[in-house]
């Protein structure tokens, strides 16, 4: 398979989409140093170490939600923020989702639904999601706030439901909104395409998931969504809250 290059991934200047086909995560360049907007998977160390070798730049910043490289990045001297009802997901390691942010509903009736809906749960054991080590001592912020301590200042804006502390962040001077997992454009459940909600086998909170999306309709300067799944989408984001709404039916 031929090696992906930066001009593959470059979804907006200075944005680069790394991932795979089930999890993307984001690094953004700014002046003052490099964001990484979520942490991959465990597996995804090689190819981010690649992309910054290419880059000749060092990392400064994570903010995790997939936080497979969390713990990676804190040791390489990255700051970790997260939202503080997501804190402690992250200190108690992976696992402990189940225990502080449980879904609403089994996975078993979407399997039993959609059989080749197993493939998303093995790849993410596959690639370490369910081993990564703990992260403890990250930072945490628990309101709509930017954060000035971060190359680009993005702001921080939660977004509950998916988990308790599901956060998006605005750069409004780019038009750029990383959304995370408060609103996908592809469900590896459902095997849904387009703006939606992730389904409830992996959602903490459904009907606060829901309401969130009333708090996307009311950022202003946002011309490109990028989600924690699937492709990025143009436009302002009540046209994909609206789309997600309808979808809204699993």
């Amino acid at each position: 398979m031929a090696r992906s290059t930066r001009s593959d991934r470059r979804v907006a200047p200075g944005v680069d989409r790394l991932g795979d086909d089930v999890v993307n995560f984001y690094l953004v360049e700014e002046p003052d140093g490099l964001v990484l907007i979520d942490a991959g998977l465990p597996a995804h160390l090689g190819q981010l170490r690649e992309h910054l070798a290419d880059s000749d730049r060092s990392l400064t910043h994570a903010h995790p939600d997939h936080t497979g490289l969390a713990h990676a990045l804190q040791q390489a001297g990255a700051d970790i923020w997260i939202h503080d009802s997501d804190a402690a997901i992250l200190r108690d390691g992976p696992r402990s989702a189940l225990r502080h942010a449980k879904p609403e509903r089994s996975m078993l009736p979407y399997l039993l639904r959609r059989p080749a809906a197993i493939a998303t749960p093995l790849h993410l054991a596959r690639a370490g999601a369910f081993t990564a080590p703990a992260t403890p001592g990250a930072r945490v912020f628990d309101t709509d706030r930017r954060l000035e301590e971060v190359p680009g200042a993005p702001r921080a804006v939660p977004l509950p439901g998916h988990t308790p502390g599901s956060t998006g962040y605005l750069f409004p001077e780019r038009g750029l909104l990383f959304t995370g997992d408060a609103l996908v454009t592809h469900d590896g459940l459902t095997g849904h395409t387009g703006p939606t909600l992730v389904c409830r086998g992996f959602t903490h909170d459904s009907h606060t998931a829901l309401a969130s999306l009333d708090r996307l309709d009311e950022l202003t300067g946002a011309t490109l969504l990028l989600p924690g799944h699937g492709q990025p989408i143009t436009g302002a984001p009540r046209t994909a809250t609206n789309q997600a709404r309808q979808a809204d039916s699993h």
